[in-house]
C-alpha cells in the first residue's frame, strides 16, 4: 500500500463558518481521544469523493492531536474492473461477479492485507474495493470499521451476497443514508454519516470575480450567456448523456445556453474513458458543450470557477451514494437540478434550493424555468447555501467521526451525539 500526504488543518481555522458551537464541541470531543492512532484505507488518492472526505477529516484529526494516516491499497488493471462491476453491481446493475474475479479480487486483498496493523486503535476501510482487508489479516487487536459511499438502496442480489460475508468480518459500518443498511447485516455499531465538503478548500474557497473570469476566458466560455453544468465523473450512473440531451431541449427555447460537463478520471475508474468517448460523441460538434476533465488542465480552482459562473447546477444522477457536487453547487449560492435519488433528496429542498427530477424532460423543463426566473433562482441559491452550512460542512462530518471513534473504543464522549447518528451500537 502506498501512504497519502495529508496538509495538517486546525479546526479554529472554520468557526467563522460553522461556528464557535461546533469548534468547541469538536475540541471537546477530542481531548480524550488524543494519542489515539487511526488509519482510513481507499482505493485511489485522485478524484471522486471519497477522497474530497478524506484530505480534511485526516488533515484536521491530525490538527486535534489524533495522529491518522491515509493509506491506497495497490491493484492491478483486472482488480479495478473486478471492482468497477462490483460498484455498479452494488448500485443495482445487472452483472456477474464470476468465479475468476472473485479470485482476482481476493488475491488483491490478501497482497495488501499483509501491513502493520497493530499500530492504530482504529482502521477504517472504504468501499468494495478493499472490503475483503478484515476478513484475511487474521487476529486484529482494533476495531475495524467498513465505510460505504455507494448507493446500496437497491443492490443486486448476486453481488450483495457475494461481498456480505467479507462486510459481516467488520466490527461497524458508516453508511451514508439509513436506506442504505441492509437488513440481513447484523454489526455491533452502524452509524449513519452524511458527506460534506470543505468550505475551505481551493474547490469550494470563494473566489474573487476576475479568476472566475479568467478561467472562463482560459476555456473560451462565454461569461454574457446563460452556462448549465454538471460536473461529475464520466459515469453512466451520472447520466451525462441524459444531460446533453436535457440541454437540447432548453437550447429550443434558449438558443444562447452553454452546457459544460466536467469530470476527473479516477485512478479506481478504468469505465471512465469509454464513458468520456461516449459523451464526446453525444456532444457531436455542438460548439456550445464544453466537455472537459483533469487532462484539460481543470483541477479544483478551475471547478470552483465553473460552479460559481453556472446559472444553473445539475446532477441528473441515476444512482448516487450522495453527491457531494450538489453539496459544492449549493454551498456556491446556486440552484441545483438534481436527479430524485440516493442522497440527493437529502440535500435539495425540491422546490426551495433546486428541484428534483426524474427525467430528461423534468431536467430541461426546471432547468429552463431556472434561466428565466433568475430573481428566484437567486433566492433558491441562497436558501441552499445556508442548507450547506448547517449540515454539509466539514465540522459537521469531523465531529460524528469523533462521537463513532469513541463508541467503537468505548470511551464516554463528553458531547451527545447527534440525533440519528447511531443505528446500532
Amino acid at each position: 500500500m502506498k501512504q497519502v500526504t495529508v496538509p495538517t488543518l486546525q479546526v479554529e481555522a472554520y468557526a467563522s463558518l460553522a461556528g464557535e458551537a461546533a469548534v468547541e464541541r469538536i475540541c471537546a470531543l477530542a481531548r480524550p481521544l488524543e494519542g489515539l492512532r487511526v488509519v482510513h484505507v481507499n482505493a485511489t488518492a485522485y478524484g471522486g469523493g471519497v477522497v474530497e472526505l478524506l484530505y480534511p477529516l485526516v488533515g484536521l484529526m491530525n490538527g486535534l492531536g489524533i495522529p491518522t494516516e491515509w493509506w491506497v491499497l495497490e491493484g492491478t488493471d483486472a482488480f479495478f474492473n473486478v471492482t468497477k462491476t462490483a460498484h455498479n453491481g452494488l448500485q443495482g446493475a445487472d452483472v456477474a461477479i464470476d468465479p475468476a474475479m472473485q479470485a482476482i479480487y481476493r488475491e488483491v486483498n490478501l497482497a495488501n492485507s499483509r501491513f502493520d496493523w497493530d499500530r492504530y486503535d482504529l482502521v477504517i476501510i472504504h468501499d468494495p474495493q478493499p472490503a475483503a482487508l478484515a476478513s484475511l489479516v487474521g487476529e486484529r487487536k482494533a476495531p475495524w470499521i467498513w465505510r460505504c459511499h455507494i448507493d446500496l438502496s437497491t443492490p443486486n442480489p448476486d453481488v450483495w451476497a457475494w461481498i456480505r460475508p467479507y462486510v459481516a468480518a467488520y466490527d461497524g459500518a458508516i453508511f451514508s443514508l439509513a436506506q442504505y443498511v441492509q437488513r440481513d447485516l447484523t454489526l455491533p455499531l452502524i452509524a449513519i454519516i452524511p458527506p460534506s465538503i470543505n468550505p475551505l478548500s481551493e474547490k469550494n474557497r470563494d473566489l474573487e470575480p476576475a479568476e472566475v473570469e479568467a478561467v472562463l476566458e482560459r476555456f473560451g466560455i462565454d461569461r454574457n450567456r446563460p452556462l448549465i453544468t454538471q460536473i461529475s465523473r464520466f459515469d453512466p450512473w451520472k447520466d451525462p448523456l441524459g444531460v446533453i440531451d436535457a440541454y437540447r431541449l432548453v437550447k429550443e427555447a434558449i438558443p444562447g445556453v452553454q452546457l459544460l460537463l466536467v469530470g476527473s478520471m479516477a485512478t479506481d475508474d478504468p469505465e471512465g474513458w469509454t464513458f468520456y468517448d461516449r459523451t464526446l460523441r453525444r456532444a457531436g460538434e455542438d460548439g456550445d458543450i464544453f466537455v472537459l476533465a483533469n487532462l484539460h488542465g481543470v483541477h479544483d480552482r478551475e471547478v470552483n470557477a465553473f460552479q460559481r459562473a453556472s446559472d444553473v447546477i445539475i446532477q441528473k444522477s441515476l444512482r448516487e451514494g450522495f453527491g457531494l457536487t450538489v453539496t459544492e453547487g449549493l454551498w456556491k449560492g446556486r440552484p441545483v437540478v438534481g436527479g430524485e435519488t440516493g442522497g440527493i433528496p437529502l440535500q435539495i429542498q425540491d422546490g426551495q434550493n433546486g428541484f428534483l427530477v426524474d427525467s430528461v424532460e423534468a431536467c430541461a423543463e426546471r432547468t429552463r424555468w431556472l434561466l428565466e426566473h433568475p430573481d428566484e433562482a437567486s433566492q433558491m441559491g441562497a436558501r441552499g447555501r445556508e442548507h450547506v452550512r448547517e449540515h454539509f460542512l466539514s465540522t459537521r462530518e469531523l465531529e460524528d467521526h469523533l462521537q463513532l471513534m469513541a463508541r467503537a473504543l468505548k470511551i464516554t464522549p463528553p458531547v451527545t451525539p447527534r440525533e440519528g447518528l447511531f443505528l446500532a451500537g
